[in-house]
């Protein structure tokens, strides 16, 4: 087990708030890999308000160290005012992935 490894979830409202982020993480070497899953719907409540969206979700691989980096630069490209930010641990992967995400990040 590796829980030094994280997958962050972000959903975004467009293709090209997701092509930003994706993006910018990566170039930025804040992350390994981001996948763009197009079209999940959300329903949810906010501000007391029943929503229903379409969105892309982000799924993120990184590792612990660089979660807060991360966190600071989708939230000062993401348009929401709460924009979804969570980190699952990765707990298994094959080493030669895992030896891959470390090298990919500054």
């Amino acid at each position: 087990m590796n829980s030094e490894f994280i997958e962050v979830h972000c959903a975004v409202p467009t293709k090209a708030v997701a092509m930003l982020i994706a993006k910018m993480l990566v170039e930025e070497q804040l992350c390994a890999c981001v996948n763009i899953i197009e079209s999940v719907t959300s329903i949810y409540r906010y501000e007391g308000e029943f929503c229903e969206d379409e969105e892309f979700l982000l799924l993120i691989k990184t590792d612990q160290e660089h979660f807060t980096a991360v966190e600071t630069k989708i939230l000062s490209l993401h348009p929401y005012d709460t924009p979804e930010i969570i980190a699952l641990p990765i707990l298994r992967g094959t080493k030669a992935y895992m030896d891959w995400v470390k090298k990919s990040l500054k």
